[in-house]
């Protein structure tokens, strides 16, 4: 395996040894697993070539790489506090390979994808949850593909409880005052809260609720 989810890449971040490939190909089997439809390797990749276009003035840039490593490393759908879980995986696994200073920079960054909510300031935190987000942003059929993939990770609701959550999920999203923190990242918001406004419509028609953002 090569490129962005490739051991060289993640070598670069947490060193070759037996440990470190180790840990390597634990988190890549995790991201592998057959009940993602989104969070998968696709989206870490994705998530990581971000990354490589936000980090250039941020205070600690692998940090915020091997973050996105770990950020939806736990993905159960079935659970609320996968971030938590996350984030106790990546102190876990990073120890030893990497200064504990980082480590406990990589666990706060990957908290903050609980909520998207980053403090002004917050670089690191800003290109993390930006390249997170960026997907928002898609093309209107790019997001109806996103749409559907979360729908099916979801698969085990019935579709008056998904979408109960999911409108709550975008409320939140369009809640926050910047979708996108850093200035590399500024363009994507009308795009992006058009997408969420369109899908909330939506979701709110099907609902039989009102259709406002």
């Amino acid at each position: 395996m090569s490129g962005p989810v490739g051991f060289e890449a993640w070598a670069a971040l947490a060193g070759d040894s037996p440990t470190s490939r180790t840990e390597w190909a634990a988190v890549v089997a995790a991201w592998s697993e057959p009940h993602r439809r989104y969070h998968d390797l696709a989206h870490l990749a994705a998530v990581l070539g971000l990354v490589e276009r936000l980090v250039a003035d941020v205070p600690d840039p692998d940090a915020v790489r091997l973050a996105a490593w770990y950020h939806d490393v736990v993905y159960d759908p079935q659970r609320t506090d996968n971030e938590q879980l996350s984030a106790a995986r990546a102190r876990a696994g990073l120890r030893g390979l990497v200064p504990d200073e980082r480590v406990e920079e990589v666990v706060r960054l990957v908290l903050l994808t609980d909520g998207h909510d980053v403090a002004p300031g917050d670089a690191d935190g800003a290109a993390l949850c930006d390249a997170d987000l960026a997907v928002l942003a898609s093309p209107p059929g790019a997001y109806a593909g996103y749409a559907s993939a979360i729908r099916a990770e979801y698969g085990h609701l019935d579709d008056e409880t998904f979408t109960a959550g999911r409108i709550a999920v975008l409320d939140q999203l369009l809640a926050l005052p910047r979708l996108y923190r850093l200035p590399a990242a500024a363009e994507w918001e009308p795009l992006a809260r058009a997408n969420l406004t369109a899908e909330l419509t939506l979701l709110r028609q099907r609902a039989g609720g009102p259709s406002g953002a």
